[in-house]
């Protein structure tokens, strides 16, 4: 059964302080869906077919096979659209982890190039024609997209070319059973793990009779099922919920709904637009301390978005969020780009990047339909645990099993590509702006 750990907590933080804190699974990939590649798909996919799997069948050599190809990375994150916000922290997480990779000798002995970009802008049209890009370049991986929906745009583009897709973003549950022949993992949790966090948050603090409001998409839909369904299994009451579309430009309908109920607690599932949503709620007399908002309002600056001349306002609201108690890494990221000020999925990107290549070096090769059976076994529980990217490839070189832990946690990732823990934070805007509460930990167990 699921479960949550206690919250570790810290004390109050100011802005500063947390912009450097922001930021069973044992089976072989073919098990998960067939894996195959074709003659015509191959020809997109630069690689070179080698032995070795990191069990010490390669001779020792940690799977380096021959050095010599370049391993590729493109990324498909948000440079315009409602989530540009999110996209520093991609971009400079994704370079970041193929820096350090480079300072430890590249992959299979080769540095990394610069990654190739691709803006998914939010739209589905011009995120399928930049995944069309990224294929044709004959990248080895596409790091994205960071939105769910985007993803659900342009997986199979990206997928049915055998190319190895990892999201740091994605928390849509639907996205754990597409047919993506077995080429699509992510580092981020899905919202079935977020959604139970929210709902005992909420009761935690007090409130029993709770409404929820989201946005009607994949994010929204599924993210409130979550919420609704671990409200009900604690015994709360949920008094309403409503839906809405993003695209709107007024909510009238949607808080009058809300607001009607008289409910203790609101939770807001959305993305930027939700900034309009929340002002809607404060001018209806809702508090901010009435307020739970998810990653897609994880914002030192929502207040300014939300009311320009009286930021304030939004304090009191408390927000769940993935991330990383890893303040160790945020101070890295920090030094690497000392203008990033939002840190949000930058843990879970570089885990992404840095997965893939320990899984080509384990295959001992930069080809996805060699490397991809790889991914899930370099995070399997009983293999020798390693954090970096250096630390990870030596014991490979060894002969050795590894247990990659993650800067955003433990992956384990499953038979559907998901990981099977995640790290939550728990963010708040109070008197001294916005802060970090806590984290909670949350796991599925068997």
């Amino acid at each position: 059964m699921p479960h949550i750990t206690g919250i570790r907590t810290h004390s109050t933080i100011d802005t500063a302080a947390q912009n450097s804190r922001l930021n069973g699974v044992t089976t072989i990939m073919a098990s998960k869906k067939l894996l195959g590649l074709t003659a015509a798909t191959a020809a997109l996919v630069l690689g070179l077919t080698a032995c070795g799997n990191g069990d010490g069948d390669n001779g020792g050599d940690g799977g380096s096979g021959e050095a010599g190809e370049e391993f590729n990375f493109g990324i498909l994150y948000p440079q315009t659209g409602a989530l540009a916000f999110l996209g520093p922290p991609q971009i400079t997480a994704a370079e970041y982890a193929i820096s350090e990779i480079n300072a430890a000798g590249g992959i299979l002995g080769t540095e990394v190039p610069d990654i190739t970009q691709g803006d998914e802008a939010g739209d589905a049209a011009q995120a399928n024609e930049a995944a069309n890009d990224l294929v044709s370049a004959g990248v080895n991986a596409v790091i994205g997209a960071a939105a769910s929906g985007m993803t659900q745009a342009t997986y199979d583009t990206i997928t049915a070319a055998e190319t190895v897709q990892c999201s740091g973003s994605n928390t849509a549950p639907d996205l754990t059973d597409i047919d993506d022949g077995g080429y699509y993992f992510r580092t981020a949790p899905s919202d079935l793990m977020s959604g139970p966090v929210m709902a005992r948050k909420m009761t935690d603090d007090g409130h029993f009779d709770i409404a929820i409001v989201a946005r009607a998409d994949d994010y929204g839909d599924g993210y409130l099922k979550a919420v609704e369904a671990e409200l009900d299994a604690i015994g709360a009451n949920v008094v309403a919920t409503e839906s809405y579309d993003p695209d709107a430009t007024n909510f009238d309908s949607v808080i009058n709904g809300i607001t009607s109920e008289d409910p203790d607690a609101i939770a807001l599932i959305s993305f930027e637009e939700g900034a309009q949503v929340i002002a809607e709620f404060i001018e209806a007399g809702v508090e901010g301390d009435q307020l739970y908002i998810t990653d897609g309002l994880n914002n030192p600056d929502l207040g300014e978005t939300v009311n320009e001349d009286d930021p304030e306002v939004v304090n009191g609201m408390t927000g769940v969020a993935p991330g990383a108690d890893n303040p160790d890494f945020n101070e890295g990221l920090r030094e690497f780009d000392p203008e990033l000020d939002v840190f949000q999925f930058a843990p879970q990107v570089f885990d992404c990047v840095t997965a893939i290549a320990l899984a080509a070096e384990s295959a001992g090769s930069v080809n996805a339909a060699d490397y991809v059976e790889h991914l899930p076994e370099i995070s399997r529980p009983e293999g020798t645990e390693c954090t970096s990217f250096e630390e990870c490839r030596d014991l490979l070189s060894d002969g050795e099993e590894i247990n990659f832990q993650g800067t955003s946690g433990n992956i384990d990732f499953d038979d559907n590509g998901d990981p099977t823990s995640a790290t939550f934070e728990i963010f708040h805007f109070g008197d001294d702006g916005y802060e970090t509460l806590g984290y909670e930990e949350y796991s599925a167990e068997e």
